[in-house]
């Protein structure tokens, strides 16, 4: 295509990503600039989902420690936080019939909840939306911003949005429309987890030289009516064991008594898995069956479904913050707290902590600069002190398994701090044996429609749409390596860990009946990001599709 003469607006400041973080930080930006007398700073957020909270997918138990510095009359304002934690429960589940609850003192202190709220995070999101437009932040959603854009010294300028009406053929169609060059003295990238920008910012400005490699899970969710006979707001259960140590894996499960009736619950997977044959859907599925779950959901009935990678290397993973011209917060750097297994309030807190550098920067004039001033506040802050007690958490179930693994835990976060620092150096792509190391292949049972259910009537329910005639956003490097390498080696294990049946393998039949074929059926995607994570050939990337496209979570 020939070059396309675009459109261009300039701001002060661009964010990328209308979730926790970046909406903290452009609420923070405009409160320091009505306080500080600079009413004109000018913020946008450019956010890839229909709607503000259409992409947002989280369990949540939300602990308000940055809601309350950012808003510390959030309850007058009518802030969605209308659940407080009431009982906390945490189970090993022994067997598909076997479990053991486990007294409350065994359980490491970061997975207490009293303070907390059980909440719905896409609506917090709204919500904070909401107060940012109050603020005169210009949020743009439905435009994903497609890559970024640099001044000639190599310092970030901004980002541009995707062009809209492109064909498949990779040729504008009848009703094209180019992008637009969002340009900024700074550029905010708060894209959630394995943000494709953050992706490419890391390796150009090698901001992980100096941190472990980030480790990951897969977070499979629904959202249940329960019978209101059953329904106990504000009780939080977790657990872990049984079905994932049937296959050696590691990961956990929550089951959340939300409001009006409606439990949230959900598995996270750690995509270390080692199994080829695991299949992280049907773990999930499997695991609803279990008389600890079952009990709640019979009866009830399903009403969406939804899946995101979780980012869970922790302090020893984060890569450099800055760079010229941008900064990364939220779990686009990974601010993840696993041993809580939350991650709303601290990336609420990057994205302030961010705001207060950034606007120091331009209050004194400058511009396009790496604003280091964020680094040294994270390393003051309580995120940081935060994230260092629980440094160890991710690496020791990793290294030493469920049991010992907890057992470590138990010690460091309850009794006493361990000195030292666990390192995972294994990056997650790595961690899969083949099919000759490791053939053991789980039984998943047939959905029974009523507890658990397929992959395509669940991504049905996430309502994901994307426009048929646009390139696929999942790029392959070598469009070979399905068919010749993961095949043969790992059973093509992107037909299993991908939760929206995008990957097929098929047979056309006929004369290529002997000849498989990878099919990728794009229009399923719920930007999770897995295979971008999981590919053992690292043969995928995930690029933004037409902006809009995607899940429309309600409530998630």
């Amino acid at each position: 295509m020939e070059h396309i003469e675009r459109e261009a607006m300039e701001f002060d400041v661009v964010i990328v990503g209308a979730g926790p973080a970046g909406l903290s930080a452009a609420i923070r930006l405009r409160q320091l600039a009505i306080e500080k007398n600079m009413p004109e700073l000018s913020v946008c957020v450019v956010e890839k989902g229909s709607e503000v909270g259409a992409h947002i997918l989280s369990g949540a138990v939300l602990e308000p420690r940055a809601m309350n510095e950012l808003f510390p009359d959030w309850k007058e304002q009518g802030a969605p936080l209308n659940v407080p934690v009431t009982e906390d429960k945490t189970y090993f589940l022994l067997s598909d019939e076997k479990s053991v609850e486990m007294p409350h003192f065994f359980v490491p202190k970061t997975m207490h909840n009293p303070g907390n709220y059980v909440v719905s995070l896409g609506n917090v999101v709204r919500w904070l939306g909401q107060k940012a437009e109050e603020m005169e932040v210009s949020i743009f959603p439905g435009f994903a911003a497609a890559d970024v854009l640099y001044h000639e010294d190599g310092s970030v300028r901004g980002v541009v949005t995707g062009d809209m009406g492109i064909g498949k053929d990779g040729q504008p169609t009848h009703n094209f429309a180019p992008g637009y060059e969002l340009l900024a003295k700074y550029t905010i990238f708060a894209e959630g987890c394995r943000g494709h920008l953050g992706k490419r910012l890391m390796s150009r400005f090698d901001l992980c030289k100096d941190s472990d490699p980030q480790h990951y899970g897969i977070g499979i969710k629904e959202l249940w009516d329960i019978d209101p006979a059953k329904h106990k707001p504000g009780l939080v259960m977790h657990g872990a064991g049984w079905p994932l140590t049937e296959t050696g894996s590691s990961g956990g499960w929550w089951l959340y008594h939300a409001e009006n009736n409606q439990v949230t619950l959900g598995m996270i997977m750690d995509l270390s898995y080692k199994n080829p044959h695991a299949y992280p859907f049907e773990e999930m599925q499997r695991w609803k069956h279990h008389p600890v779950i079952k009990q709640y959901l019979e009866g009830g009935k399903r009403v969406s479904y939804g899946a995101r990678a979780v980012v869970k290397g922790g302090l020893n993973a984060l890569p450099k913050l800055t760079f010229p011209g941008g900064c990364l917060i939220g779990d686009d750097a990974g601010f993840l707290n696993f041993a809580k297994i939350k991650g709303s309030h601290t990336a609420m807190k990057s994205g302030m902590l961010c705001a207060e550098a950034v606007f120091e920067a331009l209050a004194a004039g400058r511009s396009g600069d790496e604003v280091t001033a964020y680094t040294d506040k994270f390393n003051n802050s309580w995120l940081r002190e935060e994230l260092f007690k629980s440094r160890n958490f991710g690496a020791a179930m990793h290294k030493f398994g469920t049991f010992v693994g907890g057992g470590f835990n138990f010690i460091d976060q309850n009794i006493f701090r361990i000195p030292f620092t666990l390192r995972d150096l294994m990056p997650d792509y790595k961690s899969l044996q083949t099919v000759q190391e490791n053939n053991h292949k789980p039984n998943y049972p047939k959905p029974d429609g009523k507890i658990s259910f397929d992959r395509l009537s669940s991504v049905f329910i996430s309502n994901t749409v994307h426009e048929e005639n646009q390139p696929a956003h999942l790029k392959l490097t070598d469009p070979n390596i399905p068919v010749e390498v993961n095949l043969p080696k790992w059973a093509e294990p992107a037909q299993r860990y991908c939760p929206a049946g995008v990957y097929e393998i098929v047979n056309d039949g006929g004369a290529n009946k002997d000849q498989p074929r990878f099919q990728i059926n794009a229009a399923n995607c719920v930007h999770c990001k897995t295979c971008d994570i999981k590919d053992p050939s690292q043969n995928i990337t995930w690029v933004t599709p037409e902006g809009g496209g995607g899940p429309n979570y309600p409530n998630m």
